[in-house]
């Protein structure tokens, strides 16, 4: 489990060190890490089962539609096109009562350390533009072949990722190979977007423009001197 292995981790590095950095977008992990998230329920076999059919046979908009009844915070934040990631909140919510997502925002748990949190955000103009680049930069250093060697293991649920997903469509002949670039980008962005609804909520975070390296020194540096 990710949280106890990092907070192991943690504990070998401040044998030596009196900081640690931790860097990432994913607000499940870093949240897990830094305050702890209850322990999820023992899957429910007949349970899932059930959401599997009803997958299989409605599609998964319907089961999008119930997570977005049941847990909207969730279906705001989730990505939509994971069947895994819209079944695991689904199967809490109708095993629980409860929403998914107030299995991650309970009080928090004790640790061992301060955090200091520091967001690097752009305009959402900048943003998407250098998003749009980026693909292109992948397209061009090998992104292409990279999934066509991964595309006989498409059903493995890891690569059911933004990239891979558009890619295996364009070999399934599903759409040209120039839509599959145009869905990764608007994809990467949705995911972008995501990813900054899923942090405005956290008050504890000082944002800055990836720039601004002077100020979030000068931040840190007042901060670690507290």
């Amino acid at each position: 489990m990710f949280e106890i292995d990092a907070l192991s981790l943690l504990s070998n590095i401040y044998k030596t060190h009196n900081a640690a950095m931790l860097v990432g977008g994913s607000g499940l992990y870093i949240d897990a890490l830094c305050n702890g998230i209850d322990d999820f329920p023992t899957p429910d076999a007949e349970l899932r089962q059930s959401l599997l059919e009803q997958l299989k046979n409605d599609g998964i908009e319907s089961l999008r539609a119930q997570l977005k009844l049941l847990d909207p915070e969730y279906y705001n934040s989730v990505d939509l096109k994971n069947p895994q990631r819209v079944l695991k909140g689904l199967e809490v919510c109708l095993q629980t009562g409860k929403t998914y997502t107030s299995f991650l925002t309970n009080p928090n748990k004790k640790r061992p350390f301060q955090t200091i949190k520091i967001g690097l955000n752009r305009d959402r103009d900048e943003l998407y533009n250098r998003i749009n680049q980026r693909v292109d930069e992948m397209i061009q250093q090998g992104l292409l072949d990279e999934a066509k060697q991964l595309y006989p293991l498409k059903h493995l649920n890891a690569l059911n990722t933004v990239g891979y997903r558009e890619l295996f469509d364009y070999f399934d002949e599903k759409h040209s190979l120039e839509t599959a670039i145009e869905l990764i980008k608007r994809n990467s962005r949705r995911y972008a977007k995501r990813q900054l609804t899923w942090w405005a909520r956290d008050n504890e975070i000082k944002w800055f423009h990836p720039e601004q390296e002077e100020e979030i020194v000068l931040f840190l540096k007042e901060r670690l001197e507290e």
